[in-house]
């Protein structure tokens, strides 16, 4: 009296479906990936092997800055670590990781 009649709705019919529908639905998922792929991971990559290429391109005399803003001269470079000299006298070592710009000759008095 107060509850109204349910009636099931009927199932879709089994089978494959259409090709295009689902294809069509993955398009925009496959479309942010591309436009991730070239606007993040791609010139993160860029970066990560230009880094390297400096790093691995360090010689001595070379002046540089380091992550924590540190300027000085490399007087020694070894696998992992190099001398840096910051003050006349003053020579400290770090992580070769630790460059992050190779600075003009002469910055560094």
């Amino acid at each position: 009296m107060f509850i109204s009649s349910a009636f099931a709705q009927t199932a879709p019919a089994a089978g494959g479906g259409d090709m295009m529908s689902s294809l069509g639905s993955m398009l925009p998922l496959v479309l942010m990936f591309v436009v991730l792929y070239f606007v993040m991971i791609r010139p993160q990559m860029k970066r990560q092997k230009e880094a390297r290429a400096m790093i691995e391109a360090l010689a001595k005399g070379d002046e540089v800055a380091t992550a924590g803003g540190v300027l000085g001269k490399i007087t020694s470079l070894g696998d992992q670590y190099l001398g840096l000299e910051i003050a006349n006298g003053v020579e400290i070592k770090i992580q070769r990781s630790a460059v992050v710009q190779v600075l003009p000759k002469g910055a560094v008095k």
